[in-house]
């Protein structure tokens, strides 16, 4: 674990065919369950997921490895890939969208996922120069979720209804300039 001294071991991998039974399995736990969107046979988490590993899908997978063990799933996007979802949140050319979690229940609320959200955003978001802006949307009820993305530099800059669930979400950002 992080100490004053020693950053978190975290590192992301881009995710293999092979990590889709563990992301099934983490799919399933309650924790991650409340938040993000099931599938709930393998066979529909492979048809979602597999396109993107494969490079036919604009979505990049990631698994969260700290000290090399799998800990969580992040994926990152342009936003201006899903013109329904662009035009619903109503961020320009330039954001990329970024969403998480972290399936050991027990790594949770210990600031890991905001040194995620701090890390993967300087690391793989900006590392194109075209990227602008770094969006999420967790539902306004997951108040531990706003919170990690508040204190990796993100802002809550307005609420919007997703189409899709009726659910109330926080549009979160950070620029490029914003500091972590």
């Amino acid at each position: 674990m992080e100490t004053a001294d020693e950053p978190l071991a975290l590192r992301f991998r881009p995710m293999e065919t092979a990590d889709l039974r563990l992301l099934h399995e983490w799919l399933h736990r309650p924790h991650v369950q409340r938040w993000w969107n099931s599938r709930e046979t393998f066979e529909e988490v492979t048809q979602h997921y597999l396109p993107a590993i494969e490079g036919k899908e604009p979505t990049d997978h990631y698994v969260v490895l700290l000290d090399e063990r799998p800990i969580g799933l992040v994926q990152t996007y342009l936003v201006s890939d899903y013109p329904d979802y662009s035009a619903v949140v109503g961020v320009g050319e330039g954001a990329a969208g970024v969403d998480l979690f972290i399936a050991e229940v027990g790594l949770t609320g210990q600031g890991i996922g905001t040194e995620i959200l701090r890390r993967f955003v300087d690391e793989i978001v900006f590392s194109s120069p075209t990227t602008t802006s770094c969006v999420a949307d967790p539902d306004v009820r997951n108040l531990a979720s706003i919170r990690a993305f508040e204190k990796a530099g993100f802002s809550v800059v307005k609420e919007f209804v997703d189409p899709e669930h009726g659910q109330r979400h926080a549009l979160v950002c950070r620029d490029r300039a914003d500091p972590a």
